[in-house]
């Protein structure tokens, strides 16, 4: 069944006020003037990838383009050559113009041969972090319906190829598994089903898959223009360019390793450094062989650097340039730590979204904006809160972020009405996240709304009570969840990973009185974990890991 609409047109529905848009550039509100604004800005041209990644090839084709953690490496003309194969073989097997194909690799080399091949052919590539599972894979194959899955026989101890094989059983479809080792092809078909309809979805260039904490991902739909609106105007920001290498450990199955990494890489020429399995040590050497300027990563990246050993004369991260952390909460203390260990390196939050929409600190941003706020948006970006009523707030109110610009995504593939829900007044999409903007337009990101406790009827955020436990000595890491409780509805729940002598729950409720958080942020409960359930981007799973606190799966270390 196809599916053809305009994902980027909002549904129609009473909307309740007129928005005077502060802290938004005075772009038009209806959908063809914004785009003939976004092409006058020249964030939109309509080329296309691969087209651009022609011309340098042309002019810089010996330059390195790509290089892993195993030593395989490609220049651009050898990437051009490899992903033109690539194409080749997915053309003979039967792939046709706008089909959908899965990329299910490592950080390997074959991963961007992999890209730009689908790309050359004119496929739509979908990718997934190589952790993803048998039943996850199925899902999104089936919900967007794939018509081949690219990767390898084996990663690390996982057979890769038994769950790609596995999934594909289970699909209704047909589905063909492209293997790559090492420049080596071979296929594997399912010829007893039916082959899928290629989605019919204009401007449809490139689906990624959220990261989701709650269930299901959901099938993002990026056009050529938003993912080239969000290189362009990232590129300028940082002054990046040919010849500034990209430090790429986050999986680039996940948007921050595709969109950063990946394509960024791509649209610049820039080399592409990448590391498959993470270990810090490794990357802080990676890092200097290569003199990688560039890199951005989940909170989990960044405290293990700081954590690093390190002997060398020169400070960690001497080359690079810009370290953007996101994905997660960064507590304050560890941007502080950062500032020290990386005296030559900008470190800035990142709030972002796998549905587009960017913002970072700038070199001149006040050094307390830089560590307490996620920065202003890139060029083009347009935010505002709102209430419940899609009014807009007041600057410092707390509300949802809303969100349009010309980096944002198209739709959700297969899940339209979704989309058209998550639209309000003139094109302005729902984030989810509750924030607060300032006169200067700095964002300040305070939880989510699916986060919130609600305890004896207030709403209280996770979110400062977590910045507050990680800087405690004895705590690695924090989470704070509701826990049901028939008088107040919710109990605050304090879930932590402890370093060192384990705290008590008296012990951290005056470590947070002491930082000046009010007594109804002191959590009536403490768990003891040691590791967090999380997406492949660091993220906590909050739903799953109070399942988990309510199943009593996790230590108690003390109630209130």
């Amino acid at each position: 069944m196809r599916t053809s609409y305009s994902p980027m047109y909002p549904a129609s529905k009473p909307q309740r006020n007129t928005m005077s848009k502060k802290n938004c550039k005075d772009y038009p509100d209806d959908l063809l003037s914004r785009e003939q604004e976004y092409r006058r800005q020249g964030w939109w041209s309509g080329e296309q990838l691969h087209d651009r990644y022609e011309t340098i090839v042309s002019s810089r084709g010996e330059n390195l383009a790509v290089v892993d953690n195993r030593g395989r490496r490609l220049t651009h003309s050898e990437l051009w050559v490899a992903s033109g194969n690539l194409a080749d073989v997915l053309v003979n097997q039967g792939v046709c113009k706008g089909e959908v194909v899965i990329v299910f690799l490592p950080n390997w080399v074959e991963w961007q041969v992999a890209l730009l091949g689908i790309l050359r052919m004119g496929g739509i590539p979908a990718n997934l972090p190589i952790r993803i599972d048998t039943d996850n894979l199925r899902y999104v194959a089936e919900l967007t319906g794939t018509r081949a899955i690219i990767t390898t026989k084996l990663h690390s101890s996982t057979s890769t190829r038994e769950i790609a094989f596995a999934a594909a059983e289970l699909c209704k479809h047909r589905i063909d598994i492209l293997f790559v080792d090492e420049n080596a092809h071979s296929w594997e078909k399912i010829e007893d089903k039916p082959i899928p309809s290629a989605p019919d979805v204009f401007g449809l260039d490139h689906i990624m898959f959220t990261s989701s904490t709650t269930g299901r991902a959901k099938a993002v739909m990026h056009s050529a223009d938003t993912l080239a609106a969000l290189n362009l105007t990232f590129s300028e920001r940082f002054s990046l360019g040919a010849h500034d290498p990209i430090f790429m450990a986050s999986p680039l199955g996940h948007s921050v390793g595709t969109i950063h990494g990946a394509r960024l890489s791509l649209y610049n020429g820039a080399p592409l450094v990448l590391q498959d399995v993470w270990n810090p040590e490794e990357a802080l050497k990676i890092i200097k062989e290569h003199d990688c300027v560039f890199t951005a990563a989940a909170t989990p990246f960044l405290k293990d650097l700081v954590e690093a050993d390190w002997k060398d004369e020169q400070p960690k991260l001497s080359s690079m340039r810009w370290f953007l952390c996101g994905g997660a909460q960064v507590p304050t203390a560890l941007m502080e730590q950062a500032k020290k260990q990386f005296p030559k390196t900008f470190v800035t939050l990142l709030w972002g979204m796998t549905e587009g929409g960017l913002t970072t600190s700038l070199s001149n941003t006040p050094a307390e904006k830089i560590i307490t706020t996620a920065g202003v948006g890139l060029p083009g970006l347009e935010m505002l809160i709102i209430n419940p009523e899609e009014e807009q707030l007041a600057n410092g109110e707390v509300g949802e972020l809303v969100m349009r610009g010309p980096g944002v995504f198209i739709g959700y593939y297969g899940q339209e009405d979704l989309y058209n829900s998550l639209l309000i007044k003139n094109g302005f999409f729902r984030t989810g996240d509750l924030a607060t903007l300032d006169e200067a337009g700095y964002l300040r990101i305070t939880g989510r709304l699916k986060d919130l406790i609600i305890r004896g009827g207030v709403n209280i955020s996770p979110v400062p009570i977590e910045d507050a436990l990680s800087s405690h000595p004895n705590v690695s890491g924090a989470a704070v969840v509701g826990y049901p409780e028939e008088r107040m509805g919710e109990l605050l729940c304090a879930v932590i990973i402890p370093e060192g002598e384990i705290p008590t729950l008296k012990n951290l409720n005056a470590f947070l009185r002491e930082k000046g958080l009010p007594k109804y942020h002191c959590p009536e409960l403490l768990r003891i974990v040691e590791k967090f359930p999380s997406t492949p981007a660091g993220k906590i799973r909050k739903a799953v890991l109070r399942e988990q606190i309510i199943n009593s799966t996790v230590t108690k270390n003390g109630d209130a």
